[in-house]
């Protein structure tokens, strides 16, 4: 079982990266008016699940997995495929603010890992993962998962709950909504993460899909939005 519950430690909201103070972008939507209750809510975070973050965000974090595997088994270019696909992620963050929000939860999850006797004794961990200049938070919670033998299936659903529950929480505060319409939210979701998941998991490269513009719109509008809540 401790597969499980290094992982239940990954996606746990006090893990210390930064994850709360960013709604990315949800934040702008509902100064615009484009998010007002639970049900706006539930449109917005369900299509940026389906089309955003489970289209091109999770098949990544699945790649990422197995990379990290075949390095941990000696395979050459495993590492390079590493350093690739975390170039990619960085790529495609179209604000400043989303691409600050990946490197700052990123560095703050490698600094942390870099403390754990659970990560850091294990050999070659510390060393693979420091060999990158600038780790995107998918690329460091992907060692870790790896490195503490998570089925790739369970990570990658585990890292989309993650997703989806800072973003209800993101609302709560923003709009904001009561605990138990969070709790439906995230119920809501939590039914759609399963298939989302078996999706990144199969899909081929070429079809992964990062196109989200009302979400690169609201990143950018929420740079110069006057009161903020959150980062991003």
């Amino acid at each position: 079982m401790l597969p499980l519950v290094r992982l239940l430690q990954l996606v746990s909201p006090a893990l210390p990266v930064g994850a709360y103070t960013y709604s990315q972008g949800l934040e702008w939507a509902v100064e615009a008016g484009t998010v007002n209750n639970e049900v706006d809510c539930a449109r917005w975070i369900g299509d940026l699940l389906e089309h955003g973050t489970g289209a091109f965000e999770a098949p990544l974090l699945a790649r990422l997995l197995a990379a990290w595997t075949r390095a941990e088994a000696g395979e050459a270019g495993a590492l390079d495929e590493v350093d690739a696909l975390n170039a990619d992620f960085l790529a495609s963050r179209e604000t400043s603010e989303l691409r600050a929000e990946t490197a700052q939860m990123g560095y703050s999850l490698v600094r942390l890992l870099d403390g754990l006797p659970a990560f850091a004794g294990l050999p070659g961990w510390r060393e693979r993962l420091a060999r990158i200049d600038e780790p995107a938070f998918p690329t460091a919670w992907s060692a870790a998962a790896a490195a503490w033998r998570v089925p790739p299936q369970d990570a990658v659903a585990a890292y989309l709950w993650a997703w989806a529950e800072n973003q209800v929480m993101a609302a709560v505060k923003a709009i904001p909504l009561g605990q138990s319409a969070g709790q439906r939210l995230l119920a809501t979701l939590g039914e759609r993460i399963p298939a989302v998941a078996e999706r990144a998991l199969a899909v081929p490269r070429e079809q992964w899909s990062n196109f989200s513009p009302a979400l690169a719109i609201a990143s950018s509008r929420h740079e110069t939005q006057y009161t903020r809540l959150f980062r991003s």
